[in-house]
């Protein structure tokens, strides 16, 4: 199963009390601003703290333009998780709207 691509300036409508909201960007970045109930999980931590997330609750992922969280989504499609949005364009796209 694939990951799917959803509209970073629309991610309130798929994000909700049960999703596991990931910022996949550097500390420092984050620190610089994300939205509201990610969790940061930097791209390279990501291997060593999958077992954080659970595989059968929906995973939607951030970063800064789109191509880290997409990097993400392919990760965790191919460890077994399920539902997993990457949010295309990132925080660019979300800054910009």
């Amino acid at each position: 199963m694939a990951h799917r691509d959803h509209p970073a300036d629309d991610y309130q409508s798929i994000v909700d009390a049960d999703t596991q909201f990931i910022d996949v960007r550097e500390p420092n970045e984050v620190a610089a601003g994300t939205l509201p109930g990610t969790i940061n999980i930097p791209l390279g931590e990501l291997p060593s703290r999958i077992s954080e997330l659970d595989p059968q609750r929906r995973v939607v992922l951030l970063c800064r333009s789109g191509g880290r969280s997409t990097s993400a989504a392919r990760a965790l499609t191919a460890a077994g998780f399920g539902d997993v949005v990457n949010l295309a364009g990132g925080m660019l796209a979300v800054r910009s709207s």
